[in-house]
């Protein structure tokens, strides 16, 4: 039986390391002499999560939002991928609780940056810095040495409460929708669906 109160989720990625391509790890920019090559920014530990997030109510991976063949994604921040993965779980009355990831790399040393990364995921997922762990190994004996491997486990629990569930409904409005029914508001036109106001009767009653 599945747990209806708590899902749990994982995600992996790895990319190889390119000249000439800018560094960003956990949406954080780091200095050094290669970045990592990929279709997108090739943030890996973005990418992990995006995974983890997304599996733990599945919905899919990465690919089926944002599939790598599609001209649209090329270059693109990893933000908006964690942003779609969040969307997919607050849609189904989760949020998450905690994050915990170990990135596998030879350079550069991200233990430096280790709190600025753990600050960015905390504002991305929602959660305080301290429900993020961010661990650092080399690839030892791996043969890896010129890649960056990402793994994520994310811990997700039901939000209860009317409050939760209007939001939930809320977001699962097309954007199209919103946006006419704020245009009318605006003009001082009835939005649509409104109930039609009742007419006052000017006669008098006798």
């Amino acid at each position: 039986m599945v747990n209806k109160f708590m899902r749990i989720g994982y995600g992996w990625d790895s990319h190889e390391f390119k000249r000439g391509v800018a560094l960003k790890i956990g949406g954080v920019a780091i200095p050094h002499s290669s970045g990592l090559a990929g279709h997108s920014d090739g943030d890996v530990l973005l990418h992990a999560l995006t995974d983890a997030l997304l599996g733990a109510v599945a919905a899919g991976d990465i690919g089926t939002f944002f599939p790598p063949n599609d001209a649209r994604w090329k270059g693109a921040d990893s933000v908006m991928f964690v942003q779609e993965a969040m969307r997919q779980i607050r849609q189904q009355g989760y949020a998450v609780s905690n994050v915990d990831s170990t990135l596998i790399m030879a350079k550069p040393k991200i233990i430096p940056h280790a709190a600025s990364i753990r600050a960015r995921v905390a504002e991305l997922v929602g959660v305080q810095v301290d429900a993020v762990g961010v661990k650092a190994k080399t690839p030892e004996g791996m043969g890896t040495d010129n890649a960056a491997i990402a793994h994520v486990v994310v811990l997700l629990t039901k939000k209860t409460g009317r409050a939760s569930k209007l939001k939930a409904a809320v977001e699962q409005v097309p954007q199209t929708v919103v946006d006419t029914v704020v245009d009318q508001v605006l003009e001082g036109a009835e939005p649509v669906g409104a109930p039609e106001k009742k007419r006052i009767s000017s006669r008098t009653k006798k």
